[in-house]
C-alpha cells in the first residue's frame, strides 16, 4: 500500500520523463518494432497502463521521444557557442558542443540519427525538422565568417548565399558521420574538442582558400 502511494506522489512532469528517458533507451537499443510497451514499463519503473495513460501508443511515445532528443541537441549546441568571439571559435565552439552531447547522449544520438531515420514518416520530419534548424545556425556562422575575412583582408571573395548554405550542409553532414565515427569503441576515444578540431582542420582551411579566390576547381586538373 504504502509504494502504491508513494508512487502517485511523483509528479507527473517527473514520470514522463522518466518513461521518456526509458523510451529513448528502449528503442537505440531495440529498435522500433523489437521495443515493447512492457519493457519501457519495466524500464520506467511503472505499469504498462500507466504509461499508456500519459503518453497514449507506442506511436506517441517514439515521436515524444525524438522531439525531446532533438530539442535536448540543438540546446546543446547553441549553449555551447561562445557568442563574442571570433567565427572559426564559435563553429568550433559549437561543433565541440554536439560532439559532447552526442556522446554523452548515445541513446539518444541512435534514436535522432538512425531509428527515426529508418521508420518512415513522421519520424524522418521530425528529425529533418532538427536538421534544418542547425543547419541555418551554420549558416549563419558561416556567413558571418566570410564577413568577417573580407573586413580583414584586402583580396576577399563574397561567398554567394547559395554556397554558403551549401557549405552548411556538408559540415552538418560531416559532423553527423564523425560523430558517428569518433563513438565507434574499435577507434578509441576522441574527446569532443578533439573531433570539432578535426573537422575544423577539413573544412576551415577549404573555406579559407576558398574566400581567397583559390577554390578548387576541375579546370585546375591535369
Amino acid at each position: 500500500m504504502g509504494g502504491a502511494t508513494g508512487s502517485k506522489r511523483v509528479p507527473r512532469a517527473v514520470r514522463e520523463q522518466q518513461m521518456l528517458d526509458a523510451g529513448v533507451r528502449a528503442f537505440a537499443r531495440s529498435g522500433y518494432q523489437n521495443a515493447s510497451m512492457d519493457d519501457i514499463a519495466e524500464l520506467a519503473g511503472v505499469s504498462k497502463p500507466l504509461v499508456y495513460l500519459y503518453l497514449n501508443s507506442k506511436e506517441e511515445l517514439f515521436t515524444a521521444c525524438i522531439r525531446r532528443e532533438a530539442v535536448a541537441l540543438v540546446t546543446a549546441v547553441r549553449a555551447a557557442v561562445e557568442r563574442d568571439a571570433p567565427a572559426d571559435r564559435q563553429l568550433w565552439s559549437g561543433l565541440s558542443g554536439f560532439f559532447a552531447h552526442a556522446a554523452e547522449h548515445p541513446d539518444g544520438w541512435t534514436l535522432l540519427h538512425v531509428q527515426a531515420r529508418t521508420h518512415g514518416q513522421p519520424y524522418a520530419r521530425e528529425v529533418a525538422a532538427m536538421r534544418a534548424e542547425i543547419v541555418e545556425f551554420v549558416t549563419q556562422l558561416i556567413g558571418a565568417a566570410a564577413r568577417e575575412h573580407a573586413r580583414g583582408a584586402a583580396r576577399a571573395r563574397t561567398l554567394a548565399g547559395t554556397e554558403v548554405s551549401g557549405l552548411a550542409h556538408a559540415l552538418v553532414g560531416a559532423a553527423e558521420s564523425l560523430a558517428d565515427w569518433a563513438g565507434d569503441g574499435r577507434v578509441g576515444g576522441h574527446s569532443a574538442k578533439e573531433a570539432a578540431a578535426t573537422l575544423m582542420n577539413f573544412a576551415w582551411a577549404g573555406l579559407g582558400n576558398l574566400l581567397q579566390g583559390t577554390g578548387w576547381s576541375p579546370e585546375r586538373v591535369g
